[in-house]
């Protein structure tokens, strides 16, 4: 993935009013924790590498975890660079409520991860769904509605989202 799709990545993520950080994979632990507010509550990272220990997040939550958390962290395995959205997955940690519930979601995605726009990411789908996983959401922004007037967020999911990009680069 090249520089100028992350900058491109990021460019549609600002005019979804979300943040996002772009690090290194040794820089993943400090930028988590700017990222987050307490209490945090996170789903496992779906990367071999790269997990939420040793952070004040607290994986596979009980349901009162979830309710008083601020923050949610998921990890996504597809970003789509025109839309400025992440895939949120249906996976037994959790993804899907921990992405939800809380007031913040912060979403873990790895550069590699980046598709251009939505026709490129139809690949990434028909294979996810041969294996049988065939459950998931994209996030693009904050939650948002209109439904009763002037435009409200956070109503149906967070009021803040911010994406911590993982470059390839060591």
């Amino acid at each position: 993935m090249s520089t100028t799709a992350v900058q491109e990545f990021r460019k549609s993520l600002s005019a979804a009013d979300v943040e996002s950080t772009v690090v290194t994979p040794d820089g993943v632990e400090d930028a988590m924790l700017a990222a987050i507010e307490r209490p945090a509550v996170g789903a496992p990272l779906p990367f071999t590498d790269l997990s939420l220990s040793g952070l004040p997040i607290t994986v596979d939550p009980s349901p009162s975890e979830l309710r008083d958390a601020v923050t949610g962290v998921t990890g996504s395995r597809l970003g789509i660079s025109s839309l400025g959205a992440v895939a949120v997955e249906s996976r037994s940690g959790g993804d899907e409520f921990v992405s939800l519930y809380p007031e913040r979601h912060v979403a873990v995605l790895r550069e590699q991860d980046i598709e251009p726009d939505l026709s490129s990411a139809f690949d990434w789908l028909s294979a996810e769904f041969e294996v049988g996983r065939e459950s998931l959401i994209f996030a693009t922004g904050p939650s948002a509605t209109g439904d009763m007037g002037a435009l409200v967020q956070g109503v149906h999911g967070p009021e803040t989202v911010h994406v911590v990009v993982v470059t390839d680069d060591e």
